[in-house]
């Protein structure tokens, strides 16, 4: 089996692992910046076999520059879509903020 073929490329920005809806970012966000293992990342997500993890980091190690690039631009979109979920806070994210607030004071004098 080819590497290539254990990823479909939705688009230039969008490459999965083959029979999951698991980005090769997600993986490799977890292997570069949380520093974790293959197995501990095939445990995180379920619907990827360890063979998936392992595949995606070999992608990564032949196409470092390209694939540095592809998480650059997701880790600026993921920032830019935080601040703007920040700026803008749907209505039910709203609710639960005013929720929250409400009970606080009786977790305080319940304690």
């Amino acid at each position: 089996m080819k590497l290539e073929e254990y990823f479909n490329a939705l688009a230039p920005d969008d490459i999965r692992l083959k029979g999951t809806r698991i980005g090769i970012e997600s993986i490799l966000y977890e292997y570069i910046y949380r520093c974790k293992t293959p197995e501990e990342i095939a445990e995180q997500f379920h619907t990827v076999k360890l063979e998936q993890v392992y595949a995606t980091i070999l992608y990564y190690l032949h196409h470092r520059s390209e694939v540095d690039a592809y998480l650059v631009d997701w880790l600026e979109f993921s920032r830019t879509m935080r601040e703007e979920q920040q700026r803008n806070p749907s209505s039910a994210r709203m609710r639960f903020w005013r929720m929250q607030s409400e009970n606080a004071p009786k977790q305080l004098h319940e304690s």
